[in-house]
């Protein structure tokens, strides 16, 4: 091996021995808590800084700053977190929504306190705990390395560990204290980060923004391991770590020259990417940031004080009427978020990516330097921009596809730091490049007025795309995806859609911002700012058009005002806080508002009292206590003006099953069934949990590809179509666990499954309401605050408003008492003598027996008996629970 070779393996070593530190701590703490710790790079940081300031700045000996830094302060910071952040949100349910959020919030509060502190200058004078020598490093790798395994294999604690990872509230149930073992995962997973801080300190770049990013990038070898594998884990941060280094030896010439030097001082971002856009996906529930509430409304004359404050600085000079020009733009930008993640319910992390983008391609278009256009004035520049970027929004948006939660966000992720480390750091794209303002509008305040005109454009923009159709399929997409796709939403396309219209507004606002401030910074769109933006929205009301435009305010109103960092403090404080109130300030203050209503002991009225009786009534589902209420029958026929309406001028094809076949590795879930649902009849599918039954319907259903046999409607093969494209054939379902949205009122809900369902009819809405009596006062109450009882019907309607031939019903009893499932029986009954095919996989043999014209026995992933109820259920009962 030469000299040259064997030197640059060293260095391969010394980087890949502190990013292997990084995935150790990384999957231990995943492994303990299930939260990836986005906070691991600013712990890393914030570690770092208080070594030097020990060693350096007090003059401590070496080994005292480094026992406080690495075995007080780190380890007591995991535990803390883990207390009074991320404890209270596994004890409220353990949404992933805002485990992910409050992670990201912890990352940009240490990120805001430590610019707070210690300023926004680089250090390079920080002390070096281990000598460069990399097997000094490499052996601290190892050890720790064995040492965990050793732990997780061979202890108590580990079997406890894997047991908490495996089922927490089962573990819980065993005596487990899964909140020790979640605090000690916890300490760990931060002492990790700590050690690689002090590592790598006095090499690279010490500031409160450089460091924790370039920790963060790394992340990719844990996402290699599955967040599983420690061994896995280190063999890639070694080797990726020397492969990195044994490219500098590479000197090519040509065009390919700088992407190559780029590739080979990136080599982890690649790897980031690779790993969170083509491998299997990890982390599949939903880390969506909703809500379980209707959406909070906007606060009577909130828009005419917002609209008032965006026009003063219209009257300010100077430096005041400057740094004024900024908000509107980043308003366009956050914007974009509220789109993508508030309204679509996705979540994106790389949206300063399209951001800056939109900037580098205003400047260039607009300095000529675009290849193959000419130059461009800049509004023109600026528009042609928005257009070049849109479709790039497909990078984070066709990912999003097949991904949601940890995967997702991973994703989006890994596009922002690729496109920073790979355009904007570049000197080939961006060097010399200035920016100016469209001409007319070069002073600030004539700047300001067109920045104006923008901004209320992309508010028009963000409305059309959050009322009507494709508004209410979004709300749908995000409230419950599954759901919605059953309803007939188009939800790959819609996902797409949201994506590329983020893109797009966020393109708009990092241009307007470029020319603002007459020239590219591309420290202005780096992914730190990304997850710093999309953290303020969120905290500020993700659904929330004026939450959008309060939180740009306050980001640059308070860096301009104060020391940097304070806006960065402010909203990882909120971030970390989004447990408690996951709506937003508005969704707070209203709670604060009706606790100091009930502390005042309000009285109704006698008219009040009356009024309130009868919504309370209607919210129960029953008939306002008006007069009698109607006899059972005439409340499933009655209302809804005699027999229900036909729905199909044809008559309805049959649901045929050939020979279908399942298996999750080597179990076989189904086995060969072989199955007809014929209209006009009810069909039941009875047998013990594990028969298949579930598998089947899914099956059906289109939320699940059997491993062969095909499935047919009439004489249409239909085995690959997805679920919302056989919702428009005519095949609409229900689910087991309750499918509603609940930020749209009951007609909403309802409206969605007539607008995407098989035959449009604008009668559906209000026809399929009466049937099920969810018309009257009732119709406009929010879904998220209804009964049980209530929202089955809702779900019912919305799959009734879509003119179904098929209908398929996932333990549709399930959570009803004995009247509300005499009159489900009534309603089905109906569907069916309308010429309905049904089909009902159900525990509840009584409703069974009153309801099924057919029933067939699951046992083993096969029908072993089938026929009229009467014959059937007498030897099912030993097989059904």
């Amino acid at each position: 091996m030469s000299s040259l070779t064997y030197d640059l393996t060293l260095a391969g070593l010394s980087v890949g021995s502190a990013a292997a530190l990084t995935g150790i701590g990384l999957i231990v703490t995943y492994r303990a808590t299930g939260v990836l710790n986005f906070a691991h790079g600013a712990i890393a940081m914030v570690c770092a800084f208080v070594l030097r300031q020990c060693v350096v700045e007090w003059g401590w000996p070496l080994w005292a700053g480094a026992t406080l830094t690495l075995l007080v302060l780190a380890p007591g910071l995991g535990v803390v977190l883990e207390r009074f952040v991320f404890r209270p949100l596994s004890v409220l349910g353990g949404d992933p929504a805002q485990t992910l959020v409050a992670s990201i919030g912890v990352f940009v509060l240490l990120v805001g306190g430590a610019a707070l502190v210690w300023g926004q200058g680089a250090r390079d004078d920080a002390p070096e705990l281990v000598s460069g020598d990399p097997w000094g490093q490499l052996a601290v790798v190892l050890v720790l390395a064995v040492g965990v395994g050793a732990v997780i294999r061979w202890t108590r604690f580990g079997r406890e560990l894997r047991a908490v990872v495996d089922d927490r509230q089962l573990a819980v149930l065993g005596g487990i204290d899964a909140d020790r073992v979640a605090a000690a995962g916890w300490a760990f997973g931060s002492f990790t980060a700590g050690l690689t801080g002090v590592l790598l300190a006095p090499f690279v770049r010490l500031d409160p923004y450089g460091l924790p990013l370039l920790v963060m990038e790394v992340v990719a070898v844990a996402v290699a391991a599955r967040m599983r594998s420690l061994p896995v884990a280190v063999v890639v941060a070694l080797g990726i770590g020397v492969a990195q280094s044994q490219l500098t030896r590479l000197h090519p010439s040509g065009w390919g020259e700088p992407l190559l030097q780029a590739v080979g001082a990136n080599l982890f971002v690649v790897a980031l990417l690779v790993a969170a856009l083509v491998l299997p996906r990890i982390g599949t529930r939903d880390a969506l940031p909703r809500t379980a509430t209707a959406r909070v409304a906007t606060p009577p004359g909130a828009w005419i004080v917002a609209v008032v404050l965006f026009l003063l600085p219209l009257g300010f000079a100077g430096s005041d009427l400057h740094t004024s020009v900024q908000v509107p733009a980043l308003g366009v930008v956050l914007l974009s978020l509220v789109v993508v993640t508030g309204r679509g319910g996705q979540i994106s992390l790389g949206q300063a990516a399209y951001a800056g983008l939109g900037a580098l391609f205003t400047a260039l278009l607009a300095a000529g330097r675009f290849p193959g256009l000419p130059r461009l004035p800049e509004l023109a520049a600026l528009a042609v921009a928005v257009v070049l970027v849109a479709p790039l929004g497909l990078l984070t948006g066709w990912p999003a596809i097949s991904r949601q939660g940890l995967a997702l966000a991973l994703a989006t992720f890994a596009v922002g730091v690729g496109v920073s480390r790979f355009v904007f750091a570049q000197p080939y794209a961006t060097s010399g490049l200035s920016l100016g303002r469209p001409s007319g509008f070069d002073g600030d305040r004539a700047y300001y007025v067109l920045e104006l005109a923008l901004l209320a454009a992309a508010l028009l923009a963000t409305r059309l795309l959050r009322t009507g159709r494709t508004g209410r399929a979004l709300a749908a997409m995000r409230d419950h995806e599954a759901g919605a796709s059953a309803a007939g939403v188009q939800v790959p396309s819609l996902k797409l859609l949201a994506f590329v219209a983020g893109a797009a507004l966020a393109a708009l606002g990092g241009g307007m911002l470029g020319m603002g401030l007459r020239a590219f910074d591309p420290g202005a769109y780096d992914p730190v700012r990304g997850l710093l933006w999309f953290a303020a929205v969120v905290v500020l009301g993700a659904d929330s058009t004026l939450g959008a435009l309060l939180a740009a305010a306050l980001l640059v109103g308070l860096d301009a005002g104060a020391r940097g960092g304070m806006a960065a403090a402010l909203i990882g404080v909120l971030a970390v806080l989004v447990g408690r109130f996951p709506g937003g300030p508005y969704e707070a203050l209203r709670t604060v508002a009706a606790r100091l209503r009930l502390r005042r002991g309000a009285v109704l009225t006698p008219l009040g009292e009356r009024v309130g009786t009868r919504l309370a009534a209607a919210a129960d589902g029953a008939a306002p206590p008006q007069g009698p209420p109607a006899p059972a029958d005439e409340t499933v026929t009655g209302r809804a003006g005699g027999k229900p309406k036909a729905r199909h001028d044809a008559p309805a094809p049959t649901l045929k099953a050939r020979n279908l076949q399942a298996r999750y590795g080597s179990f076989t879930a189904l086995d060969g069934v072989d199955l007809d649902i014929t209209p006009g009849t009810v069909t039941a599918i009875i047998g013990p949990n594990g028969a298949g039954k579930s598998t089947l319907f899914h099956c059906l259903a289109g939320t699940l590809r059997p491993t062969s046999g095909k499935i047919l409607l009439g004489t249409r093969n239909i085995t690959r179509l997805p679920a919302h494209a056989r919702t428009r054939l005519g095949i609409a379902r229900t689910f087991q666990q309750l499918a509603v949205f609940p930020s749209l009122t009951v007609s909403e809900n309802v409206r969605v499954g007539a607008e995407q369902g098989h035959l449009p009819d604008p009668t559906a809405v209000e026809r399929t309401l009466r049937l099920l009596t969810l018309d009257g006062p009732l119709r406009d109450l929010p879904a998220a605050a209804l009964p049980t009882g209530t929202l089955r019907r809702v779900e019912l309607a919305r799959a009734l408003a879509g003119s179904p031939r098929v209908l398929l019903l996932d333990e549709p009893a399930a959570g009803l008492d004995t009247a509300e499932v005499t009159a489900l029986a009534r309603v089905l009954k109906a569907l069916a003598a309308d010429g309905t095919a049904l089909l009902v996989v159900e525990h509840d043999l009584d409703l069974v027996a009153d309801l099924a014209d057919v029933v067939h026995v699951m046992t083993a992933g096969r029908i072993v008996a089938s026929g009229p109820p009467d014959h059937v259920l007498d030897t099912a009962w030993t097989a059904a629970p």
